[in-house]
């Protein structure tokens, strides 16, 4: 991909954010290797970015601008989107709803419609969305409303100047107690330790509280972290329910081809070793 961009002089590039962490991380080797001098523009989705991964690429690659999308198979691909640099600036958003969508956010618990800074799954509505899945009534009728709302299954807020904040999976939140912790936030946390290159992180059973956060971490090469340490930067940063409470140091972590981190795979890894 590097190589191609320096052979066609490309100019915009779409992808997800393993790839844009890989190019944070390899920033140096990669600049002295590759003519990336017609880059100005890259498109990321996929899953969250966090502002730490964002002010880094643009540290490492500061004549390229980098914009955020949000969108679903469902939808079509359309959602939301950063489509300025001064959009893209506001860290974190997914950016405003595209043209011609409507999107609310709803209480998954209630069914009630959040005002703005609201946490809660994100509804789109719009020409973009789809009719159905494929002789397939019953998983329809769960995704779409009689109004033609389609249930994301994304756990989102909307500010009040309409930006899009993507927190996690509905299905991915770990259950604390009675507290709700997204992954995706612990994540990228863990991203921002300068001895760590990659991870992701689980929902790990636990008979007294339910479920609490494990790690997966990929050490950047010749570091010899430890797990304490690794619990430990964390818990400096975050409630007490949040800490992660067990971590693993793994080669790579698993990821689908559009960059999305397969738990199902670390869950099963996870609980598996638990019963050996």
């Amino acid at each position: 991909m590097l190589s191609a961009i320096g052979k066609y002089q490309a100019t915009y590039l779409p992808l997800v954010p393993p790839i844009l962490v890989a190019m944070v991380n390899g920033a140096e080797q990669i600049n002295a290797k590759y003519d990336l001098s017609s880059l100005h523009t890259v498109l990321c989705g996929g899953a969250p970015l966090s502002k730490e991964v964002t002010e880094g690429f643009m540290d490492k690659y500061p004549t390229v601008k980098i914009l955020q999308g949000y969108g679903l198979t469902e939808s079509t691909g359309i959602g939301a989107s950063t489509d300025t640099v001064e959009e893209s600036r506001r860290y974190g958003t997914a950016g405003k709803l595209s043209a011609s969508m409507e999107g609310r956010i709803v209480d998954p618990v209630t069914g009630r419609v959040l005002g703005p800074n609201r946490t809660g799954e994100l509804w789109l509505k719009g020409p973009s969305i789809m009719k159905g899945y494929f002789s397939n009534e019953e998983a329809t009728s769960s995704t779409l409303d009689s109004e033609g709302w389609l249930r994301t299954g994304d756990i989102c807020y909307i500010d009040e100047d309409g930006f899009v904040f993507v927190v996690d999976r509905l299905k991915e939140l770990i259950k604390y107690k009675g507290y709700q912790v997204p992954p995706a936030e612990l994540e990228a946390l863990l991203l921002t330790h300068p001895e760590i290159a990659d991870a992701a992180v689980i929902p790990f059973p636990d008979r007294e509280v339910g479920q609490f956060p494990m790690a997966y971490v990929v050490r950047k090469a010749g570091s010899l972290l430890s797990e304490k340490s690794v619990m430990e930067f964390v818990a400096k940063q975050v409630a007490p329910y949040k800490r992660v409470r067990k971590v693993a140091f793994v080669s790579s972590i698993p990821k689908n081809p559009s960059g999305k981190i397969l738990r199902k795979d670390l869950i099963k890894l996870a609980t598996s070793n638990s019963k050996l």
